[in-house]
């Protein structure tokens, strides 16, 4: 018989040291021949990334030696850090965001030599013996330089194109004769609008006739890909939906849907499609913000679901008649997975969890649509408490944590995840809100951010709370909101606009934009142009919109987590709202993380802001938690 216990109290099987010590992080998946790739970031390793390789008689192996971790930092996001053909393997180095390579049964040796030169997003030309790939030279003054660039198996580093501020996704046709890429300019973000461009190779290996074929500044392009038989795909949201297109000399639409086939590309390789062969196009779909695997028949437009247990599907790759990609159930975490198309089978081939969780236990969302300004709605996950061997006393609700995905163009996604269940399975409801501007739910739901960010995603974050306590389901005295980097900045606009949360934590975020202005990276730094307005014209509504000047709104205690090495959104932004705080004696603590950027990835600073924010929300509310917790220090509590 479960124990009566308050919530925030109970004794959870899922511990901030099981989380970061017996679990990991996939990364992009690479297919090579029979040959199959993963990238896997491990906490425990110091946050390294390193890179395995499945062999066609099933055997896993580390790719890459342990001295090595395949991150690149160009956009500061990286991702696409390594490709593999033949056998042989390329990937960027994070201490020197060199290119190495590892050719079969060989020691890995370095290509490339450009110092203050990031790269990222390979594409090999074996006939040439070179790789193709984005660099990020960062030599000059002022704003980094983004090219296209050639990288010999000789280490001779070759420039292909340059002009636009940015480049991604170059892939190379089958043949070898022809490139496509993706390009954008300042101020647009990739979702907003984006240039497919196609050129052909000269003899030497320079490009020739490059020329756009699609997109523009209002039309994003995603993910161009060759097929085996040499035609261009690509993902062009052209219609209000991130469909799926061929090109033939014209964009012709494969199957137009009211779903997506496209992602925000934050970071470079990522994959939404393959080509599975026996005239199969393999895809992630996500239709009102759910991700599924699906079969597209580019002849005919037929689209048949695959029917697989997974709740969230994502880095879909595909070749001879399989699919990898990463599967994650409302019950199962997230693991690199292989589907055979003929058979309609598939294989778990690595899980990202070591310790196996009772289903009893897990808490499994439910997608909600809830009213919110203007008589508009908003969208989320609503995780309630759940844990197989205890219940609150009679008549006690449940304080709820309002979770705030990043970006602020991205997307809260179904499947398990263990810090969501960390805190269901101690007695608290989530709601994983998709505010209006995110992802996954078509164009138009996207652009209801523009001109409002700070307001549109606030007043989604409070309509959700209100909603739900109005219902019944939670503690209206109880409430808690929080998230990380954008979705921080939605945090400290909520607590500073509105009384209606009652503790919130921001995890590296924006408390001043136009501090943010000055000092961050060049991939956001014309972000908010669309989001709020250009400067100096829309000043006065950045200054407006920024937390730091609406402090004497604030009411409840925060918490603040920031990496002092971040440059996306640096520590000088959580230290000014800590100061403004502590001068108001409301209740606040800061935990700084030496070494750490944007976003955690020591095992120690993970589960030391996972515990940190429990014991906070536990002070504030007058609950002891079940963990054996480190103090931390709350200043004018």
């Amino acid at each position: 018989m479960p124990r009566v216990a308050p919530f925030g109290t109970w004794t959870s099987p899922i511990s901030a040291e099981s989380i970061v010590g017996g679990s990991i992080a996939f990364g992009e998946i690479v297919i090579d021949g029979p040959d199959i790739l993963w990238g896997e970031f491990r906490p425990s390793e110091g946050g390294r990334v390193a890179i395995l390789r499945r062999r066609a008689d099933g055997e896993i192996v580390d790719a890459i030696p342990s001295q090595f971790s395949a991150r690149s930092r160009v956009h500061e996001y990286g991702g696409g850090s390594f490709a593999a053909s033949g056998g042989s393997l390329w990937f960027c180095n994070e201490s020197d965001q060199q290119i190495w390579m590892v050719e079969p049964d060989a020691a890995p040796r370095r290509l490339s030599d450009e110092s203050g030169v990031r790269h990222t997003d390979f594409a090999p030309d074996m006939r040439r013996r070179r790789v193709i790939c984005v660099a990020e030279d960062h030599r000059g003054s002022g704003e980094a330089e983004n090219l296209l660039v050639s990288v010999g198996f000789d280490g001779a580093w070759t420039r292909l194109h340059g002009g636009f501020d940015f480049y991604g996704h170059p892939r190379l046709a089958p043949n070898g004769n022809q490139l496509a890429w993706i390009c954008w300019n300042h101020p647009n973000m990739p979702w907003d609008g984006t240039e497919l461009w196609l050129a052909g190779i000269a003899p030497d290996g320079s490009l020739v006739g490059a020329r756009r074929i699609a997109g523009s500044i209002d039309e994003s392009i995603f993910a161009p890909e060759w097929s085996p038989d040499g035609a261009l795909y690509f993902v062009s949201d052209r219609t209000g939906w991130w469909n799926l297109y061929r090109w033939d000399g014209m964009a012709v639409a494969l199957h137009p849907d009211s779903a997506e086939y496209g992602l925000g590309y934050w970071q470079f390789g990522m994959s939404t499609y393959g080509f599975a062969g026996h005239g199969q196009i393999a895809t992630a779909r996500a239709e009102d913000g759910e991700w599924r695997l699906k079969l597209l028949d580019p002849a005919t437009g037929m689209l048949r679901d695959c029917g697989l247990p997974f709740a969230d599907v994502s880095g879909v790759k595909a070749a001879d008649g399989h699919a990898v990609f990463i599967g994650t159930g409302d019950s199962e975490p997230p693991a690199v997975v292989l589907y055979d198309v003929r058979e309609g089978s598939h294989q778990v081939l690595r899980r990202s969890a070591s310790f196996d969780l009772d289903p009893a236990g897990i808490s499994v969302p439910r997608s909600v649509s809830f009213p919110t300004g203007g008589g508009d709605s908003a969208r989320g996950f609503l995780y309630m408490p759940n844990n197989k061997d205890f219940r609150a006393p009679d008549g006690e609700l449940p304080p709820l944590i309002v979770k705030i995905h990043g970006g602020p163009t991205a997307q809260a996604r179904r499947g398990l995840s263990l810090r969501i269940q960390y805190w269901t399975s101690r007695g608290f409801a989530l709601l994983d809100v998709n505010y209006r501007g995110s992802t996954g739910y078509g164009t138009e739901y996207r652009r209801k951010l523009d001109g409002q960010w700070g307001v549109a995603d606030v007043e989604d974050c409070v309509a959700g709370a209100l909603w739900l306590a109005d219902a019944g389901l939670v503690d209206r005295k109880r409430l808690i909101i929080t998230g990380g980097s954008a979705g921080g900045y939605t945090v400290l606009a909520a607590l500073t606009r509105h009384s209606v949360f009652r503790a919130g934590a921001s995890h590296y975020g924006i408390g001043d934009i136009m501090a943010l202005a000055d000092d961050t990276h060049k991939f956001e730094s014309r972000y908010p142009d669309r989001l709020m307005g250009r400067l100096p014209e829309a000043e006065a509504v950045w200054r407006d919109r920024s937390p730091i000047n609406h402090v004497s709104g604030l009411d409840c205690p925060v918490i603040f987590f920031q990496g002092l090495d971040d440059k996306v959104v640096p520590p000088n932004q959580a230290e000014a709202m800590v100061a403004a705080l502590r001068k108001k004696n409301i209740p606040v603590a800061y935990v700084p993380f030496a070494g750490e950027g944007h976003g955690f990835r020591r095992a120690e600073n993970i589960k030391r802001a996972l515990e940190g924010e429990l014991y906070f929300y536990g002070r504030v509310f007058g609950f002891v938690p079940a963990d054996k917790i480190e103090p931390l220090p709350i200043e004018n509590l």
